[in-house]
């Protein structure tokens, strides 16, 4: 490695990992902000939680790390101009379009990296977020009373609904006074329990709550005797509460998303769903000849092909009231059906292809932002004010160019190659077009390329105003 690869390497790793971090932390606390509410009042752990933080994190550098070499690309070179580095590696003979080449190294390394990371890192990541997201909207809040106010008791079984009012509550000995529990979970049946004092302990296992009362009343009523009521005295009564579900139960679910597979997995599933889309095809020809022979009194293919002397059933009589022939109408509902099940599988494997493509192209954003990034910091340079400016208007197009060609290519209106592909290959070529002018210079040492940019669209916008053509004298 020479001395001037190393060199640039050097000014590139700087900028490259303070708008990596800066942009990660940015998105990763939106993303985490909008789900907050999910693990608020949940009772989770701190290592819940960290493992919530951490399977987050990899979405979000995902989307980062393409931005991250743009950014990195136009800063370290509009440093190296503004400094007149640049100047000085001409004048000792180093041509400007030289400092490409190591540039576009770095570059499928980095794009080796973010496919690596998006085929394996990701879809791992979201398959195991996706799980402790079900786990956490399963679990019930941690169980907490309050003096004086009616406390509902949530519980794992929905049929079982408890109101507990105690006046107060000692949360050192888990002991009650004045407890009042009133009982709806059956519809036919009110009961009402009134307790001197009580205690609250948990099983062993955290998930089930044990009452324990003293000195109490039960009043009971029920709906098959109108008007009357039951009382029942008791010095101590066990009240068991199950499901209240303190902890956090996991499970581990096997089905994926197409956000959750590698290529090779979408690719298979693509596969699978392209088969039986032709097989729902076939389905639904083999049901539209059957019914079209059967409406024209045709004797049925399979017969024919068996035996090739079988008489005609009948001929065709356009007074025939096919409309009302049973077998034919449900012909035609099997026919739907299974014209519906080939657009579903249709529609999934396009999923599928779009998810692979996209893996694929944002990948190779790298290569095609150093492409683009090299020479227009160099014909450009400016300012963090230029970096900022340019890099956002490059990403925000190129990110909506992904979105939008995503949301063709699933509805079916673009191929899924063309859709994820072209935001790359529009940039390619822009940035092709612009290397092969990389040794033209375009600012002098009073100001800097970027402004003369903007002055001369600023220019060939006023050119192009009504009236503003000079009149020969």
């Amino acid at each position: 490695m020479s001395i001037l690869t190393r060199y640039l390497i050097r000014s590139l790793l700087g900028p490259f990992v303070f708008s990596l971090v800066a942009l990660t932390g940015l998105l990763f606390l939106n993303a985490v902000a909008q789900r907050l509410e999910m693990l608020v009042g949940k009772g989770l752990g701190w290592q819940v939680v960290a493992e919530f933080l951490v399977l987050t994190l990899p979405h979000t550098v995902a989307l980062t790390l393409p931005a991250a070499v743009l950014i990195a690309v136009l800063y370290a070179f509009a440093d190296l101009t503004s400094n007149s580095e640049v100047t000085a590696m001409s004048a000792g003979g180093v041509k400007p379009s030289q400092l490409l080449t190591p540039m576009l190294l770095s570059g499928a390394i980095l794009a080796g990296v973010t496919y690596y990371f998006n085929d394996h890192v990701l879809p791992e990541a979201n398959h195991r977020l996706k799980n402790l997201m079900i786990d956490i909207g399963n679990k019930s809040p941690t169980f907490q009373l309050r003096e004086q106010i009616v406390n509902r008791i949530e519980t794992g079984d929905l049929e079982r609904r408890f109101y507990l009012q105690a006046t107060g509550i000692d949360p050192a000995t888990n002991h009650l006074r004045d407890v009042t529990i009133y009982d709806v979970s059956d519809a036919t049946r009110a009961r009402t329990i009134y307790a001197d004092s009580g205690a609250m302990a948990f099983n062993a296992e955290q998930t089930d709550l044990y009452l324990t009362l003293y000195d109490g009343t039960v009043y009971e009523t029920t709906a098959q005797r109108r008007g009357a009521l039951q009382r029942t005295g008791f010095g101590s009564q066990i009240i068991p509460i199950r499901g209240v579900a303190d902890v956090l139960e996991r499970s581990q679910q096997d089905a994926r998303s197409d956000r959750e597979l590698s290529i090779t997995g979408l690719a298979a599933h693509a596969s699978e769903q392209q088969m039986q889309r032709q097989q729902a095809r076939e389905e639904s020809w083999r049901q539209s000849t059957f019914a079209v022979r059967r409406a024209l009194a045709l004797p049925d293919s399979t017969v024919a092909a068996s035996t090739p002397n079988a008489p005609n059933i009948g001929r065709f009589d356009p007074t025939r009231e096919i409309q009302d022939d049973g077998v034919t109408r449900g012909v035609v509902m099997t026919t739907r059906t299974s014209v519906m099940r080939a657009d579903v599988h249709e529609t999934t494997a396009l999923r599928y292809w779009v998810e692979i493509h996209k893996k694929l192209a944002i990948s190779f954003a790298c290569i095609v932002f150093v492409l683009l990034g090299v020479p227009l910091a160099l014909r450009f340079p400016g300012g963090v004010g230029m970096v900022i400016s340019v890099s956002v208007g490059i990403f925000g197009i190129y990110w909506m160019g992904l979105i939008g060609g995503e949301n063709l290519a699933d509805k079916g209106v673009v191929p899924p190659f063309w859709a994820m592909w072209t935001p790359n290959l529009v940039f390619f070529v822009i940035g092709l077009v612009m290397a092969t002018r990389i040794g033209q210079p375009a600012s002098t040492t009073r100001g800097g390329g970027f402004e003369e940019l903007v002055h001369r669209l600023a220019r060939k916008l006023s050119r192009r105003r009504p009236g503003s053509e000079r009149v020969p004298a």
